[in-house]
């Protein structure tokens, strides 16, 4: 599967493991950085990742900030992108089964390396469930337009 990631300076770190873990994995993995403690603006590393996954150069993204706020909302602001805020491994499959969720937000105040490989495999396996989610997947796209 080929992913983007990113974060800003609170995430590089837990970023860097994943990405790692990934790779390992035999996933093709971007990395638009940060890769350092200097102060960046989260939003650009959103609009880097987001803006691959909705031009179908990435089939998910996952960004990591301080406390995965910041990224989600940034990254939704890009049309065709759902993201979705990392919390716990049944929110993150229902997200994908019902949301069909592109992109992974996850707050690295909030997460350690294992628990967010763990989200980040249950996010790249579990498959949208299509049918009535759907319907409600396609309303979330008609938003977009208006």
């Amino acid at each position: 599967m080929k992913i983007f990631i990113g974060a800003d300076h609170a995430g590089y770190q837990l970023k860097d493991e994943i990405a790692a873990t990934l790779r390992s994995a035999g996933h093709e993995v971007t990395d638009v950085g940060t890769n350092g403690p200097d102060s960046v603006d989260y939003p650009d590393f959103a609009g880097l990742v987001a803006r691959a996954v909705a031009a179908g150069e990435a089939d998910r993204g996952i960004l990591v900030c301080f406390t995965g706020v910041g990224m989600s909302i940034a990254a939704n602001k890009v049309q065709g992108v759902r993201a979705a805020l990392a919390m716990n491994t049944d929110e993150i499959s229902l997200t994908r089964q019902h949301n069909d969720a592109n992109v992974l937000t996850i707050g690295s105040k909030y997460t350690t390396p294992e628990a967010a490989n763990e989200y980040v495999k249950v996010f790249l396996e579990t498959p949208f469930e299509g049918g009535r989610h759907e319907r409600r997947v396609n309303k979330i796209s008609a938003l977009e337009q208006k």
